[in-house]
């Protein structure tokens, strides 16, 4: 029996994109974000969450989309990826959806602006269709390396 589980959607550019809720720590508002010298340029830099320093990746940049100014509906999605918490600069924060693996298929090889290396699936809701990303490819073991030398004490 396909299991239910619960995403975050969210926004970049055109394309709605979905996160499994079990990876999210919490969505935030833009704050200041310090940047770091010598990071890629979809390191938008670090933001003291909390007493927390935590490097935050601009999502655009990261799926080479030109950048945009940012507006009231951006947010900051904090998440875990291999037991670090990282922050993911969006353009919108959608909703909390009920999914069912029914729902899931592999991804195609090309979906919309991002390269299908980082794509778990598509799930289609009523006319609209999600893009399940895979946070682990986002980031590689390498740029998590790079990253965490920014990540403050935990």
């Amino acid at each position: 029996m396909a299991e239910d589980f619960k995403v975050i959607v969210f926004q970049v550019e055109d394309e709605e994109y979905a996160i499994p809720v079990d990876q999210v720590h919490a969505i935030e508002r833009m704050m200041p974000i310090t940047r770091v010298p010598g990071t890629p340029d979809f390191v938008e830099g670090v933001m003291n969450l909390r007493g927390v320093v935590t490097p935050v990746i601009h999502l655009r940049e990261r799926f080479g989309l030109s950048r945009k100014e940012n507006g009231d509906h951006t947010r900051v999605i904090i998440v875990a990826i291999e037991q670090m918490s990282v922050g993911l600069v969006v353009d919108h924060a959608n909703d909390v959806l009920d999914l069912n693996e029914s729902q899931v298929e592999p991804p195609p090889e090309v979906v919309g602006n991002v390269e299908a290396e980082y794509i778990q699936g598509v799930a289609k809701v009523g006319k609209r269709l999600l893009v399940l990303l895979s946070l682990e490819k986002v980031l590689s073991k390498e740029e998590l390396l790079k990253l965490e030398a920014t990540e403050g004490p935990k």
